[in-house]
């Protein structure tokens, strides 16, 4: 697999989604990522930036700032944005997953399934923004 890294920034719009998707094929393509990982990629941030839409910068208009990187078998993304920080490692609660469907709070899984993605996730807040670094290695 090729060293490539790309920097995509996004306006706090779920419609901007689908321009990320086309620059992550980009990436991927160039660092001859297999595709289940592409769609892996496009899941987690989906669902990162789709909280930070929602939850995290509520009505705001600077950009999230994605970057992934692949170097060797490890793929790095990092999403960073100034909405009020939360760390998903602390301050998200666990699901609970005994429960029955009708009995679960509508949302809460999100985070729970890009954690069961990832092999490492790091989270800090640096410079009025939040930093969440995801680590995957790519399984051949």
């Amino acid at each position: 697999m090729a060293t490539v890294s790309t920097s995509i920034r996004m306006q706090p719009d779920a419609k901007e989604l689908d321009t990320v998707f086309e620059e992550v094929h980009e990436f991927a393509n160039k660092a001859d990522l297999p595709e289940g990982l592409v769609f892996q990629l496009k899941l987690i941030l989906e669902e990162l930036a789709l909280n930070v839409i929602n939850y995290g910068n509520k009505g705001g208009t600077e950009p999230i700032e994605i970057r992934l990187a692949a170097q060797g078998e490890t793929i790095v993304v990092e999403i960073s944005d100034v909405g009020q920080p939360f760390d998903p490692l602390k301050d998200a609660p666990a699901p609970d997953l005994e429960l029955s469907l009708e009995e679960r709070p509508i949302g809460g899984l999100g985070l729970y399934l890009v954690k069961t993605m990832v092999d490492e996730m790091h989270y800090r807040w640096e410079d009025g923004r939040n930093h969440l670094t995801l680590i995957t290695r790519v399984l051949a």
